[in-house]
């Protein structure tokens, strides 16, 4: 009976080893990925704080700062930054950064929705935004759901004086060859970075 007891407290000492060693392995192996790993492509609207590596043409530095791809200021002061473009599963590319307002004064452009009817609703927000493939010939305009509303970020009416915000903006994704595009919207110059 004894011999039995023994094997069976053997076998669960084991059992709950194989356990705790697997827990701590995956506790230390987290966030980790080969060179082959590919964007996350949900389809969905990026969340705050999803990062990126380098590999799908954004991320953070060593310091968790976000990098930058590209930067143009222009229109009342306001500074357009990009910090990430990844082309996702499904064909479309999602392009994110900030925008900093840089005047001394509220800002807000309901122009910014861009001149197409079916976005006018979208008001002060990412919507008139497009992209150029120059080495494609071709412009690629924000994607939108069956309503009008883009595929990108509805600000509030304006931004503060001083104030920076995030964006997002997801458009059709350039061929797979095209690794350069400029990004347009409003009176700002073109955003010119890399996608991979």
């Amino acid at each position: 009976m004894e011999l039995r007891e023994s094997k069976a407290r053997a076998g669960l000492t084991a059992l709950v080893l194989g356990v705790v060693l697997t827990l701590v392995l995956t506790a230390c192996g987290g966030g980790g990925g080969s060179d082959d790993d590919s964007a996350d492509g949900d389809g969905g609207t990026p969340s705050a704080g999803e990062g990126s590596s380098e590999e799908d043409g954004g991320g953070d530095d060593s310091e968790g700062e976000p990098r930058t791809l590209a930067q143009v200021t222009g229109e009342s002061s306001i500074t357009l930054t990009v910090t990430r473009a990844a082309r996702e599963e499904g064909g479309f590319l999602t392009v994110e950064g900030t925008l900093h307002n840089g005047g001394g004064s509220a800002w807000g452009a309901a122009a910014w929705a861009g001149q197409e009817q079916e976005l006018a609703s979208n008001d002060f927000s990412m919507a008139g935004a497009s992209l150029t493939a120059k080495s494609e010939g071709k412009k690629y305009l924000i994607l939108r759901d069956t309503s009008g509303r883009c595929l990108c970020t509805r600000f509030d009416l304006n931004i503060a004086a001083g104030e920076t915000v995030d964006w997002f903006a997801q458009f059709p994704a350039p061929a797979p060859e095209t690794s350069e595009v400029d990004l347009q919207i409003g009176k700002l110059p073109p955003a010119t970075f890399e996608i991979r």
